[in-house]
């Protein structure tokens, strides 16, 4: 279809000069070239479109009426690149965004704020869940990745890693009391995540010392919201990323364990599909939240 295109261009080009050579030479080509167009054309349409003579070339009935509609796709596709162009220039559009379900809210939505502010043009659809999406599958533009990234298709860069906290809540302790060392929480209600895998153990480092937890507790479930609220109520020790528990430590409604020692950190990417020229949107949403968040 490109070559026909091609060939229109130069049948209008043609049409609209004196000759092939004055063609050829606003067109920066062969007037051979100009000629083999115009009669690939021809030979498609099984018509002649322009009457060659020594002296000058005429345009036929078939031809003029051809041109019109050459001039009309023509044009439509000049339109139609100013689009794509101005599309890949300026942020707008429709934005599908998806990301965890803590991260997303406690983290991403701010940010999100802020971008929705700068770039007007755009709307954002943030779709919250703890499953890997296909992007392309689920035509999603951008991706927020908890863990470690297994498709290797998609362009991927990497965010602050997110630090797993340790914590329970005032009235809790006050029934149990704060343990000094992880070794002490085989003694306490923990809280497990079922997301992790069914060994429920949790790793503590601190300098060169590793402490492994095989936790006990009464109540689990795979989705972090709900450990939280658990703790919340007193039920247990939680152990969740900080996007979750932060806002509840800084509140005074749960109390950080063992600040000594260090859980494992989670790592997080934004990531998209592989494109050579990505739109606007989908650049100017990544650099956003690269520099607030990376």
């Amino acid at each position: 279809m490109s070559d026909k295109l091609h060939s229109m261009q130069v049948f209008a080009v043609a049409a609209a000069s004196e000759s092939f050579a004055a063609a050829a030479q606003a067109l920066d080509m062969s007037a051979v070239m100009v000629g083999k167009h115009v009669r690939a054309l021809e030979r498609q349409l099984g018509a002649c479109l322009i009457e060659r003579s020594t002296r000058k070339q005429t345009l036929t009935e078939i031809g003029a009426r051809y041109l019109e509609h050459c001039r009309d796709i023509l044009a439509s596709v000049e339109t139609a690149d100013r689009v794509a162009e101005t599309l890949r220039a300026v942020p707008q559009g429709l934005l599908r965004v998806t990301a965890p379900v803590s991260y997303g809210a406690q983290r991403l939505v701010p940010v999100i704020g802020e971008y929705a502010a700068r770039y007007p043009l755009v709307n954002i659809d943030l779709v919250l869940n703890n499953r890997v999406v296909d992007l392309a599958e689920e035509a999603v533009d951008v991706a927020i990745r908890s863990g470690t990234l297994a498709d290797t298709d998609l362009v991927a860069r990497p965010l602050r890693p997110a630090r797993m906290l340790a914590a329970a809540s005032p009235a809790y302790l006050a029934r149990h009391g704060r343990p000094a060392h992880p070794s002490a929480l085989v003694r306490h209600n923990c809280l497990a995540f079922g997301a992790w895998g069914a060994s429920h153990s949790w790793r503590f480092t601190r300098g060169e010392e590793i402490a492994g937890v095989a936790i006990q507790g009464s109540f689990a479930s795979n989705n972090g919201q709900a450990l939280l609220s658990a703790a919340l109520a007193g039920v247990g020790v939680v152990v969740q990323a900080d996007t979750l528990l932060e806002p509840h430590i800084q509140s005074g409604q749960l109390v950080t364990l063992l600040p000594d020692w260090d859980l494992p950190t989670r790592p997080l990417h934004i990531v998209r599909r592989r494109e050579a020229r990505p739109s606007a949107k989908v650049r100017s949403f990544v650099d956003f939240v690269l520099e607030r968040l990376a």
